[in-house]
């Protein structure tokens, strides 16, 4: 079982009004809700400014609630002001105050400490949520967090977060782009790890740095999409290859415009296509698999079309 719990919060009694928290949450939630074939995925609860008034007691029920017993899996996504304090960032509600903003962050790992649920993914859109995982009664910089837990921040601990001027959070605009395929793997998986690399490579090196904290032993799968090669032609790359420095020889034969046509060679060119496209073949001596197939030449494996060849060859996908 999959939890999700999405708050967006855009106005507030004593800080100012931000304007695309809400927006944030309303389109992260469906990308949550279900994988790209409409299957579905986290069991999503949106908590936003425009439908309750999320203040602090409300928050940490609705974090208790998630983190209650029966779920596998829980994901805390938080789109708001944030401010730091001490060696952590606190999570401002809408009834927060200068000298009580709202919740620590460290309140919510603590609350994680004592969950029984095993993988924790806390995903923060606020300024200096860089902050999140530290231990402000170490007075230190080091962060501690539970086996299990993964936090995804939108910048360091030093930095505003910047929000679009079509109303989204800059970060939650790449994070939607990278859950709606933009960082799925071959197989179609999005994982944390793979979110972080296309964030990363979203911002430049003057923008608001998004930062990855992890204390893990295997990568959550965050969402499914439709895979580059579909996973029994995948398979297939032990049996085209049948060992990692193989040379495929192509001839015209493969090429659909050839005639007379061989249907079965065409199909395993297309298979090899998609393979070209998902960077796990390359052809030889020429620039495209057209001219490698009319020029009777060939194609081989890249390094990493022989890891998931490996993979196929050991019954692993």
């Amino acid at each position: 079982m999959k939890r999700a719990l999405l708050v967006g919060i855009d106005t507030y009694d004593r800080f100012g009004r931000l304007s695309g928290c809400v927006n944030d949450v309303h389109a992260l939630n469906p990308l949550l809700s279900y994988n790209e074939d409409d299957s579905p995925n986290f069991d999503c609860h949106a908590l936003t400014s425009t439908t309750l008034r999320v203040e602090r007691g409300c928050l940490l029920r609705s974090v208790h609630d998630l983190l209650a017993p029966g779920a596998d899996v829980a994901l805390f996504y938080f789109a708001g002001h944030g401010t730091p304090s001490h060696n952590d960032v606190i999570l401002v509600t809408q009834d927060g105050t200068n000298t009580d903003p709202g919740v620590p962050l460290s309140e919510v790992l603590g609350k994680i400490q004592d969950s029984l649920v095993g993988e924790v993914i806390i995903i923060l859109d606020c300024c200096f949520a860089g902050g999140a995982g530290r231990v402000p009664q170490l007075g230190s910089t080091v962060s501690v967090i539970r086996s299990g837990v993964t936090i995804l921040a939108s910048s360091r601990s030093d930095q505003p977060a910047a929000e679009t001027a079509g109303g989204r959070g800059r970060f939650s605009w790449f994070l939607c782009g990278a859950l709606d395929g933009g960082a799925a793997d071959v197989l179609g998986k999005i994982t944390l790890a793979g979110v972080y690399s296309y964030l990363s490579e979203s911002f430049g090196p003057w923008d608001q740095r998004p930062t990855l904290k992890a204390n893990v032993d295997r990568l959550h799968q965050l969402r499914m999409c439709a895979p580059v090669v579909p996973l029994h032609e995948l398979r297939l790359l032990s049996q085209f290859f049948p060992h990692s420095d193989h040379e495929f020889a192509l001839d015209p034969s493969y090429e659909p415009e050839a005639k007379p046509a061989n249907q079965e060679h065409e199909a395993v060119f297309k298979i090899l296509q998609k393979c070209v496209a998902a960077k796990l073949v390359r052809p030889v001596g020429a620039g495209h698999m057209y001219f490698a197939a009319i020029e009777s030449r060939g194609c081989v494996l890249t390094p990493l079309g022989k890891l998931y060849r490996r993979l196929a060859s050991q019954g692993r996908l």
